[in-house]
């Protein structure tokens, strides 16, 4: 095919390097458009050949969800970009004013574009939606019209999701989307952290209540560390030394959307423990520790 092709390019370039009399021109045109036609099947077929071998193979390798609707619409692309090429090397071959022709078409264009006004409107609040990324394929969402479901795909007008408990499918304009309040249930995963602190000797109740004052004070500010839910509970006991003792376990949630944010309020969360061992020091209480740290993933029911 691509042999072909080229061939019958150079055929019709060698007619039009001739003088070209009348009768030579009706002979060329229909050619040339046969041809532009043929050039426009063969990029088709030559781009779904790049796009099947090369391009899925690399999407498919991506650790990031796959998103159906998105290739669909880099399919329509690059398909309408191949037909505006051939279109605009036509008319530079054979002389044809393109911009005249396009300024004689301006009224209908402008009456074409008054009335898709909303659906340019939509693609580019779909532009907003994706550049912004409130929600990936697959994650959990719910809307402020109690909508809650699985989002199933995100396309260039609309977004599917896919209702919890019915398991029917909900299609929303991406331009509504954009402008509402979505709750993402997905990336509401928190991280409990424990620590088990020792003190090798006995406390007094007023110690006790200081050092629970103390914990809760010193992770109140940091930021994606639920404050409100740290637990602290200080318990007498007898160490093997036949020693008393007291056992402190702290329980931490910790909040996030990404491994990053994770990552870096965990680093948070250890300057705190260091600054509640510093703020103890300071009060005068004396005391070794043992410290045991153990995090949990806990992702949000659905």
């Amino acid at each position: 095919w691509i042999g072909i092709t080229l061939t019958l390019i150079l055929a019709d370039l060698l007619l039009m390097s001739f003088s070209q009399p009348r009768g030579l021109i009706l002979v060329e045109i229909p050619i040339g458009l046969l041809m532009a036609l043929n050039i426009i099947l063969l990029g088709f077929k030559l781009f779904e050949v790049f796009f099947d071998n090369y391009l899925l193979d690399i999407a498919l390798e991506d650790k990031s969800k796959v998103n159906s609707e998105l290739l669909v619409l880099g399919q329509f692309l690059s398909k309408a970009a191949i037909v505006l090429v051939v279109i605009l090397v036509f008319a530079q071959s054979h002389q044809v004013n393109l911009i005249g022709l396009v300024a004689s078409l301006g009224v209908a264009g402008a009456a074409v574009a008054f009335g898709s006004q909303k659906i340019i409107e939509q693609i580019l609040w779909s532009v907003v939606l994706y550049i912004d990324r409130p929600f990936n394929v697959d994650e959990y969402i719910h809307l402020p019209d109690r909508t809650m479901g699985r989002v199933e795909s995100i396309g260039w007008r609309s977004t599917k999701i896919r209702l919890s408990g019915k398991n029917t499918l909900v299609i929303v304009p991406n331009s509504n989307l954009a402008q509402i309040s979505i709750e993402n249930l997905t990336r509401a995963n928190r991280v409990v952290s424990m620590v088990n602190l020792t003190f090798f000797r006995a406390m007094s109740d007023e110690e006790k209540a200081l050092v629970h004052q103390l914990i809760l004070a010193s992770t109140s500010d940091i930021l994606g560390i639920d404050h409100r839910l740290t637990q602290v509970a200080l318990q007498d006991a007898v160490s093997e030394s036949n020693k008393e003792s007291v056992q402190a376990q702290i329980v931490f949630f910790i909040l996030g959307t990404t491994e990053i944010s994770m990552e870096l309020r965990k680093g948070l969360l250890e300057i705190a423990r260091e600054n509640i061992i510093k703020q103890l020091y300071d009060y005068g209480i004396s005391f070794n520790f043992e410290e045991e740290l153990f995090d949990i993933s806990q992702p949000m029911n659905i």
